[in-house]
């Protein structure tokens, strides 16, 4: 299949907002990859939900800046480009970055100018299409002739909707039975699964409710470290990361903590966390430069402007490094789901019956917890929670099997809302659905003694209203303009919601936000009214 044809179909969805007919033109694309080849169907499923199959390349922002001239005519296939792809991932050593810059001159030379801003979109993550993994899978089930909930099942316990789709769908030629198909994906014990996710809620009592399960819940301290899933068959212990990224070979201590549990086949699911001598968890990045590698650091850092500087400090190339790190920075691990036990699969088993078997199991890495009927009751332990530095809590249905990948109504997460008065400083062009307007606003903070601050950058939380009214807004701002940024007069001021703070070396203030997203803009304030960058180090407790 041309990369053409599925760049057009990109366009396509972008275009629209309906869910409906983004699924439709995707599961055509892949009925038409279908009877080209299997192969093309995983590229293809890869490429819809704006991902690479190769999880790092070492192509940065400096090698898309600067893009070789377009080809005229549209003559790369899919598996064009994912070979070429391979082969850049496969670089390392000496003369490696040079061999990469030439590989990588040669793919974008022989893109047409639609297929180079795709291919820029999959490289940097920004494709932003609204083809979300979710709509892909139901687009597969389209295609398939088959419930989503079968694929989406199938793609939890598989950990990728690539090998999932390709066997859907060739499954559903005349005489095939892709249902029997489907249901051959089963737990694996040491092979990955997509973990559940959670759903929000502002407060505790809108989670009980969000739930609309009366009686009883499950309230779950929420910790701010990084989600592992830990599969144990024998000795043998992988330890993996939300993304399914293996880093067992990054944290023995977690692997130390699953071996000395009583059971010796197991999947948990639980959270990794630095704590210091008085229980206090540590900052985040503290934990996080324990479990990323150089990549995913450098990636997190030039994702689309959350202003992540995610572990800077520590180059896992370097042993010395690496060794000096781990000595200081000890991750504990705390575990509140299991999926499998001693040759038993409970993925479909109701919480109440997997909290009674991980209590069993991993004791005493368990997550803290309270059972309970009473919404005063669950609403003082996530006060509890907070007084204690913790993140929030997690409300869940003591009766839902766990349902993997996508954001179920069983989990409902609660975090304290943190908000600033920020003024925008500058304002980047959007791409996909948002082409033609201003989107990615560039935030800062106040300083007392002249000027700004910048802390990050946000597009989330922008409505299309949103979106129209900034681009007129922003351009009668405008002072200068470098590439794609458009630099602004700093006059006006925004709120912003946060999750948090985290140090970064990117920033002149040392801070960066985390998840950071405009809730509205503040005409009633002057930007001599946002809030300085002392109010910002207060919060982040320096």
């Amino acid at each position: 299949m041309l990369l053409a044809d599925v760049a057009a179909t990109s366009d396509a969805v972008a275009a629209t907002r309906s869910r409906l007919a983004k699924r439709a033109a995707i599961a055509e694309l892949l009925r038409r990859a279908a009877d080209d080849s299997a192969d093309d169907v995983e590229i293809v499923v890869a490429y819809l939900a704006g991902e690479l199959r190769q999880r790092r390349t070492g192509l940065g922002w400096a090698a898309l800046r600067h893009l070789p001239p377009p080809a005229t005519t549209a003559t790369l296939t899919v598996r064009d480009v994912d070979a070429a792809f391979e082969a850049i991932a496969a670089l390392s050593g000496t003369g490696s970055e040079a061999a990469r810059a030439a590989a990588s001159a040669a793919l974008f030379g022989a893109a047409t100018e639609r297929e180079q801003a795709f291919l820029r979109g999959l490289v940097a993550g920004e494709l932003r299409q609204g083809a979300l993994d979710s709509v892909v899978v139901d687009a597969v089930a389209e295609a398939a002739g088959v419930p989503a909930d079968a694929v989406r099942r199938a793609v939890m316990l598989r950990g990728a909707t690539g090998p999932v789709a390709s066997a859907a769908l060739l499954a559903s030629a005349p005489g095939g039975d892709p249902l029997t198909v489907l249901a051959g994906f089963t737990l694996e014990v040491g092979r990955p699964v997509r973990p559940m996710l959670a759903q929000s809620a502002p407060d505790v009592g809108a989670a009980i409710e969000k739930l609309g399960s009366p009686g009883e819940v499950c309230v779950d301290v929420k910790l701010d470290g990084i989600r592992i899933q830990v599969h144990r068959l024998g000795d043998e212990v992988r330890v993996h990361t939300r993304s399914l990224d293996d880093i067992t070979d990054r944290v023995p201590e977690i692997v130390a903590a699953v071996r000395a549990l009583p059971s010796d086949r197991l999947v948990l699911d639980g959270e990794a966390l630095a704590l210091g001598p008085d229980g206090v968890p540590r900052p985040f990045q503290e934990t996080a430069a324990r479990s990323a590698t150089r990549e995913a650091r450098e990636a997190a850092a030039g994702a689309a402007g959350d202003g992540s500087d995610v572990g800077a400090s520590a180059d896992p190339s370097d042993p010395a490094a690496e060794a000096a790190l781990a000595s200081r920075v000890q991750l504990s691990p705390f575990f509140f789901d299991v999926l499998h036990a001693d040759g038993r699969d409970l993925v479909d088993a109701p919480l109440r019956e997997r909290l009674a078997v991980l209590d069993q199991v991993a004791a005493p890495h368990t997550v803290r917890r309270l059972v309970t009927d009473d919404p005063a009751a669950a609403a003082d332990f996530f006060a509890g929670a907070l007084r204690e530095q913790q993140e929030g809590v997690v409300v869940k249905s003591l009766e839902a099997p766990y349902a993997a990948g996508r954001r179920g109504a069983g989990w409902v997460k609660v975090k304290p809302r943190q908000t600033l008065d920020l003024v925008v400083l500058a304002v980047e062009w959007g791409s996909g659905r948002r082409q033609g307007t201003l989107s990615n606003i560039h935030l800062g903070a106040r300083d007392p003694e002249g000027g700004f601050v910048m802390l990050g950058k946000t597009f989330k939380g922008m409505t299309d209203e949103m979106l129209a009214w900034q681009t007129r807004r922003f351009l009668e701002l405008e002072t200068t303009r470098s590439g794609h940024v458009v630099h602004v007069r700093p006059e006006q001021v925004v709120e912003i919601a946060f999750d948090g703070l985290q140090r970064s070396t990117r920033y002149p203030g040392g801070l960066a936000l985390r998840f950071a997203r405009v809730l509205r803009y503040r005409d009633d304030k002057s930007a001599s009214e946002a809030d300085t960058i002392d109010t910002v180090r207060s919060l982040a407790g320096y």
